[in-house]
């Protein structure tokens, strides 16, 4: 199957910005059990939110509780 002349151009562009890529973002590999992965989708699509939203937040929430817990951790940033 041959590729088609878009297929080509992308392939270039990400082969060329690859390391760009990897030192702006960070990907977790990490796994979720299949139930809990559906339930959480399902949450994000009806309310709208994405799945870095949900970190971002979740993260949020942990310096918050991490600051209650020991007031050195967590809101010093």
């Amino acid at each position: 199957m041959e590729k088609k002349p878009r297929a080509i151009k992308d392939k270039r562009y990400e082969e060329k910005h690859k390391a760009e890529r990897k030192a702006k973002n960070a990907t977790w590999g990490t796994s979720v059990p299949r139930e809990k992965s559906e339930q959480i989708n399902a949450f994000l699509d009806k309310y709208g939110y994405t799945k870095v939203q949900l970190i971002e937040a979740g993260y949020k929430a942990l310096l918050d509780d991490a600051g209650e817990r020991n007031l050195s951790l967590g809101k010093d940033k």
